[in-house]
């Protein structure tokens, strides 16, 4: 029996199953001085990147230049993830925890 409901092959990626207790906000507009909107982590390595709402589109970037194909929000009470490779939004239950994460500069 096959089930018509699409899913990740890209599960055997992640190396990030706990979620950080907090984070200064996105690591490449701190590094340049932009602004973001809403937070990702890639559940590659890690790094925290900005939404493509933000100006700099980091973690779409990070993902492109990585290779690293899924993200997860960081922003409270959101616990799904994106494949960028397949294009799929998905909850990942292995991946645990909650972050503490700084206002966005572009809300204040």
């Amino acid at each position: 029996m096959s089930s018509s409901e699409p899913t990740c092959s890209h599960l055997d990626t992640i190396t990030v199953t706990e979620l950080p207790a907090s984070v200064a906000g996105c690591e490449d507009c701190l590094e340049l001085g932009e602004v973001w909107l809403h937070l990702r982590i890639c559940l590659g390595c890690g790094h925290v990147g900005c939404c493509d709402n933000s100006p700099g589109r980091h973690a779409t970037t990070h993902a492109n230049l990585s290779g690293h194909p899924i993200i997860r929000s960081l922003e409270p009470g959101e616990d799904w993830s994106w494949c960028y490779l397949d294009e799929l939004a998905l909850v990942i239950p292995q991946v645990t925890g909650e972050t503490r994460i700084p206002p966005s500069p572009m809300l204040s």
